[in-house]
């Protein structure tokens, strides 16, 4: 009888031994898997659902967010306003929900839609903008040119159409400077 229960106390170390080894293995992949994403990853499904997002500079972002792409967030706020978002300018984002695209999903297309490609979509409507800067300042205007790591922009006033009597000046701004352009 002594030897049934010394058996029965092995048997039940055995298993609790398997079990937190299983527990240990599955925390350690978990966290494996969680650094192999990249914050855009987690942007992806969140298409169609409301984010907040607070930018370097240039405050707070709230709507749905309408498209994700490579370097960039299209997000749609009130008024029928839309706002690009560079990922590099988001220092917080809120209402991602718990899911994550899988880390490596990228298609040839996501992989090219970087923020130069969003940017010459907007310079091809010629619709005027607002771009927030990083450091709190704002450029109005229209975005005339896009070069591999900037805009530029003729400078107009805010919902302008452009005119080549009313631009009074052209000004470069590199795609690490930007927090924000909204329509205008």
């Amino acid at each position: 009888m002594r030897w049934d229960d010394l058996f029965a106390d092995l048997e039940g170390q055995l298993e609790a031994a398997e079990g937190a080894e299983l527990a240990a293995e599955v925390a350690d992949r978990t966290r494996h898997e969680a650094a192999q994403l990249w914050l855009i990853d987690r942007f992806v499904p969140a298409a169609g659902h409301d984010v907040r997002l607070h930018l370097r500079g240039a405050g707070q972002v709230s709507g749905r967010l309408d498209r994700v792409g490579a370097e960039w967030l299209l997000v749609s706020e009130a008024a029928g306003r839309q706002a690009l978002v560079p990922v590099a300018a988001v220092l917080s984002a809120g209402g991602l929900g718990a899911l994550s695209r899988a880390p490596g999903q990228d298609s040839r297309v996501f992989a090219r839609l970087g923020l130069g490609s969003a940017l010459r979509a907007i310079a091809r409507d010629r619709l005027p903008v607002v771009v927030g800067l990083v450091d709190g300042g704002a450029v109005t205007g229209t975005v005339d040119r896009v070069g591999a790591d900037f805009v530029e922009l003729a400078e107009h006033g805010p919902g302008e159409p452009r005119r080549q009597r009313e631009v009074s000046g052209m000004r470069a701004v590199p795609f690490v400077a930007i927090a924000t352009v909204r329509s205008g």
